[in-house]
């Protein structure tokens, strides 16, 4: 049965039937997260590709651009499919995904709704080789998990990590895996946009930042698998899709490889990650916004709500205090208006998000320059570790 989560934004599901919300102000759209399901009695295999570790990373040749057909040759040999049992060995209930082999000591890259709820994991490599699977490490907060195989050596084969930041809208991507249960398929397109937003509902009200979307066919079996440049570089993990229907409708999603260099050495050595914490939550403001409601500024992030004892709250922060109506919307006003961190420009709430992911841990302090009854001032804090819930 399918289970709603009411937020201020566009929504998403997984194809477990769970709504996931996408951060936004405006507008209602349906999305679904990228998660094969199939029956006991289905054919179900998966193939995606591989990463290298963080310490043999290659460097590129920016004119070494390979055809579709040497990038899937150069590719296919790390492909993984992942098999999850989510109930017994007896039942027919499993969650089919795909995998990014890391390192050569079997530990390999995948969505963290793909591993969810286990109870067996089998991956099963292009060659045909099979490995039960253990659990190394999670972050739902990011949607990666870490699963590690003994495998041979020689069965594990690893693509560079490329730089995420490097991507521009425009640049050609493909996806690797198995849609619908089409092992082994490629498709091919581009970054469509950089920098998107995803809510999954086990994270309560948080956020995945810093998204890459592509208009590249991804579709249910491609979860956890490998977005790549033409490069041959894993630049980011299949996640999600925008749908109204269930399949791919020109839109998806992809958790950039950076925030996996990031993330997944910590999975290894400790099982999760310290994402930071501000403590905040509120809408971003423009132009129309602003007018609607007579704020002094035409953009930023205003701060409706602070949680207690957290970074924001610690440093005396300001949420609203008064309401006003605007185009039948009521609205939270009069607090505090952040328009930079640490001398980078916030115009809107992506641009905070992605900062602190990108730049931030837990314990790192953080300069905000806000506005406060039209005054503009700073405020320094100490990011903390996020709780698991909000």
């Amino acid at each position: 049965m399918s289970k709603d989560y009411t937020v201020t934004s566009d929504t998403f599901r997984f194809l477990d039937k769970t709504t996931v919300i996408l951060g936004g102000t405006y507008g209602i759209i349906v999305l679904i997260l990228v998660f094969a399901f199939a029956s006991g009695q289905q054919k179900t295999d998966l193939t995606h590709q591989t990463v290298t570790p963080l310490g043999s990373m290659v460097q590129s040749n920016p004119a070494s651009h390979l055809s579709l057909a040497d990038l899937f040759s150069k590719s296919q040999d790390g492909v993984v499919q992942i098999i999850v049992r989510k109930t017994s060995d007896n039942s027919s209930d499993r969650a089919i995904g795909s995998g990014i082999v890391y390192d050569l000591s079997g530990h390999i890259i995948t969505s963290n709704h793909v591993v969810a709820d286990y109870q067996k994991i089998r991956v099963v490599f292009h060659n045909g080789d099979s490995y039960t699977a253990q659990v190394t490490g999670t972050d739902p907060f990011a949607d990666l998990a870490v699963i590690k195989v003994n495998a041979d050596p020689q069965t594990l084969h690893t693509l560079p990590l490329g730089n995420s930041s490097k991507l521009r809208i425009g640049d050609e991507v493909i996806a690797i895996g198995s849609p619908f249960g089409l092992t082994g398929s490629m498709t091919s397109g581009i970054v469509s946009q950089l920098g998107r937003i995803l809510n999954p509902p086990d994270i309560g009200s948080f956020s995945i930042p810093n998204v890459i979307q592509t208009d590249t066919a991804i579709n249910p079996g491609n979860s956890g698998g490998p977005l790549l440049n033409d490069q041959g570089e894993v630049i980011g993990i299949n996640t999600a899709i925008q749908t109204q229907t269930g399949e791919f409708s020109g839109v998806g999603f992809a958790i950039p490889s950076n925030t996996m260099k990031r993330i997944v050495p910590y999975l290894i050595q400790d099982g999760h990650y310290k994402h930071p914490w501000l403590g905040v939550s509120g809408i971003t403001i423009d132009p129309d916004l602003s007018d609607s409601l007579g704020l002094s500024i035409q953009s930023g992030f205003l701060i409706e709500n602070i949680v207690p004892d957290s970074p924001a709250a610690n440093a005396g922060l300001h949420a609203s205090n008064q309401t006003k109506m605007a185009e039948g919307i009521k609205y939270k006003i009069g607090g505090d208006i952040i328009i930079g961190v640490d001398n980078t420009p916030v115009k809107k709430l992506e641009d905070l998000l992605n900062y602190l992911q990108d730049n931030k841990s837990a314990g790192d302090k953080m300069v905000l320059k806000i506005i406060r009854n039209d005054k503009t001032i700073e405020v320094t804090l100490t990011l903390q570790e996020r709780p698991s819930s909000p």
